[in-house]
């Protein structure tokens, strides 16, 4: 794998540069971003509204099967509902699904925008976010829908809910830096998008989409491994402060915010260092 400046990924890793670079290319990520969710889109009969239909479909299918046929709960709620249940299990199906697509979309980021890889002036490192800022739409939409759902059939809303774009910010953090690795590993390694498949699933049934952590926290051998996974706390955090007005906790919001600040400087900083050996694989 030809790198040609073995010096950039350490000088990659200052976020100062990181939040000017992107400030100064702002246009034309906006762009990009437009054009990805209105292509994912295009031609289909119902157009946009498939991203609300999409979200309430999986809810739909994943409800019968965990809560009717195997009777689940999340057993956090003395008095839990079908609804609590609903709508905490919509939240983390949210928060998964936006990283779910952003790790199938990277890896043929660039080696489907290959014709702009000779393009010297052009800023490779607004695909990956452009694909980030589309899937961005859907969470925010499906965001929505929770949010509806605890307003009209939940317990309703508290003050609680204004830490949810503290407990976002470092979730879209993880997700840039883990599009600028998988679309940066994707040029050099085509079997990536094979494994990203299996790595998605993994990570639905390891987030506690499903279930809360306290059921695994009982199991110390499994919880061992669990507990590095910062997606958990992003889903429990956000459960927390949307849907059962629990107290939040500093220690899980700040791995959150240690985890998404590393994974993406360390993404970028991966992407930075390949990018000049793009154009000798494409």
């Amino acid at each position: 794998m030809p790198i040609r400046s073995s010096s950039t990924f350490l000088t990659r890793l200052n976020p100062v540069d990181l939040v000017r670079d992107l400030f100064v290319r702002r246009e034309v990520l906006w762009q990009f971003t437009q054009r990805n969710f209105h292509v994912r889109h295009k031609g289909s009969l119902l157009g946009l509204t498939w991203a609300v239909l999409n979200p309430l479909l999986m809810l739909g299918l994943y409800f019968v099967v965990f809560s009717t046929i195997f009777g689940g709960k999340f057993g956090v709620l003395p008095d839990e509902t079908r609804v609590d249940f609903a709508l905490a299990l919509l939240l983390g199906l949210t928060v998964f699904h936006f990283l779910a697509e952003v790790i199938a979309q990277s890896p043929a980021t660039i080696i489907g925008n290959s014709n702009l890889v000779k393009k010297v002036v052009f800023p490779l490192e607004v695909l990956p976010l452009a694909n980030l800022g589309a899937a961005f739409y859907n969470f925010a939409i499906s965001l929505g829908l929770v949010l509806i759902g605890q307003i009209l059939f939940g317990r309703g809303l508290t003050a609680s809910i204004l830490w949810l774009p503290i407990i976002i910010l470092p979730l879209v953090l993880l997700a840039a830096g883990i599009g600028w690795l998988l679309a940066s590993l994707g040029v050099f390694f085509r079997d990536i998008s094979q494994v990203t498949q299996f790595a998605s699933m993994l990570l639905m049934y390891i987030s506690a989409v499903f279930y809360s952590s306290d059921h695994v926290r009982g199991i110390p051998a499994l919880w061992a491994v669990l507990r590095f996974n910062p997606v958990i706390y992003a889903i429990e955090l956000s459960r927390n402060v949307m849907l059962w007005n629990h107290p939040i906790n500093f220690t899980q919001l700040g791995y959150l915010y240690v985890a998404g600040v590393a994974v993406c400087l360390l993404g970028y900083a991966c992407f930075a260092s390949l990018r000049s050996s793009f154009s000798d694989v494409l």
